[in-house]
């Protein structure tokens, strides 16, 4: 850690530099005030930075609607397969109740049908293959061959192989917890080595396919990037996403920045819509146009009405969630806004941004001071981009974008 810098001798200084340093050591109590004030509430810091004394709290407001399904709500209940895997026909007596005659049970008929959807209790199936050898008349001898994907003595088929990658990559558990569930359901005794190693035939089989994901979304119109920490062999990685209403690519690197960012190659260069957090590597991306995550916002807009009480916050909140009200009911409507409509949209953006810059002036640095001066405040990140649901109404104008305002919803 750097030395503490030296205590000022206040029995030199005059009263003005006194008020200068008092104002100095009050602008950075607020600054580590606010800082220890943020959690993955009302920033973009990550929940697991919360610690174990985690506040949940919701964004949603309250509502006049009772709980549960409202009127009008149409219910999903199972239904009636056309060809059950099996019939019992359950008993009749073999003569009547009252007369004791005996029951023409061959007359019959079905009076009513229920279904029980179960699975199956077996453990596995195991199929064997075998060649043949038969010899000609003339003395030639002629042996069959197995199929390509038979080649050794015993071994595991691909539904088994599929699963393992399924529950190891799609479910996310861990490999030793996939081969326990694998022992308990089906009794395979599968170990985490050979898990790794069908993950490893995948990867291979899918290269590919994940290749035309990545150059897929290098060209989209929109796509929502962001990254999330992860253990790999003890260290600390980062998992990157980049994804769009269609495709979602994932990669797994060492750094969370730019060293990522352009070994992945997906984002650089990029000339469509980039959604995030508003994490600073992310607006190294020049070439993209850049739109705001909502949810991410509005937990910053809870932060900034926690440490100022001002109005602003609350209207920007209001302005976004109606503004995502609007384009979840012309989506469903396929009706798109008018110019007019937008433009009144971006308006009343801009004024409250105006109000909140008004507020909180961006604190100029003092001479000789080290690092950046405390704000409680900054509504610059509002107007440096235009937030997805504004967007989302300004997209719908244009039916060409129409993928962009459903991506605004993940």
């Amino acid at each position: 850690m750097p030395p503490k810098p030296p205590r000022p001798d206040l029995t030199h200084l005059s009263n003005q530099h006194k008020d200068r340093l008092i104002d100095a050591l009050f602008a950075r109590l607020d600054a580590v005030e606010a800082r220890l004030g943020m959690n993955s509430q009302n920033s973009s810091k990550p929940p697991s930075s919360d610690g174990l004394a985690k506040k949940t709290r919701s964004l949603r407001g309250t509502s006049d609607k009772k709980a549960g399904a409202q009127d009008g709500h149409k219910g999903t209940t199972l239904k009636r397969v056309a060809e059950p895997t099996d019939t019992i026909h359950h008993p009749l007596p073999s003569q009547c109740n009252r007369c004791h005659r005996p029951l023409p049970l061959d007359e019959a008929l079905v009076v009513e049908r229920r279904q029980v959807i179960d699975v199956p209790a077996r453990s596995f199936d195991v199929v064997e293959h075998c060649t043949l050898e038969v010899a000609c008349s003339c003395g030639h001898v002629h042996v069959g061959a197995f199929s390509a994907g038979v080649s050794d003595v015993v071994q595991y088929g691909p539904n088994v192989k599929a699963l393992g990658v399924h529950l190891t990559q799609g479910q996310m558990l861990s490999f030793a917890r996939t081969a326990e569930l694998l022992h308990d359901i089906y009794g395979l005794s599968v170990s985490p080595g050979t898990l790794v190693a069908w993950v490893g035939e995948a990867r291979a089989a899918l290269q590919d396919t994940d290749n035309q994901i990545a150059d897929n979304l290098h060209v989209a119109a929109l796509v929502n990037a962001d990254e999330s920490g992860l253990r790999v062999a003890g260290k600390l990685h980062w998992l990157h996403n980049a994804a769009n209403e269609t495709l979602t690519w994932y990669g797994v690197h060492a750094k969370r920045g730019m060293a990522a960012i352009e070994a992945h190659g997906i984002l650089p260069k990029r000339t469509g819509v980039l959604v995030h957090d508003c994490w600073a590597p992310y607006w190294k991306l020049d070439e993209s146009i850049h739109a705001l995550c909502n949810a991410h916002l509005l937990r910053e807009i809870v932060y900034v009405k926690e440490i100022t009480g001002q109005a602003s916050p609350d209207a920007m909140t209001n302005l976004l969630l109606d503004a995502n009200k609007l384009c979840e009911a012309a989506l469903k409507k396929q009706t798109p806004f008018s110019v007019d409509d937008v433009a009144a949209f971006r308006t009343l953006y801009d004024a409250i941004v105006n109000d909140g810059e008004q507020l909180n002036r961006e604190a100029v640095k003092t001479a000789g001071r080290q690092g950046n001066p405390p704000k409680l405040a900054d509504f610059n990140n509002f107007s440096d981009s235009l937030p997805c649901a504004v967007f989302g109404l300004a997209s719908a104008v244009s039916r060409d974008f129409h993928d962009v305002d459903r991506s605004f919803q993940r």
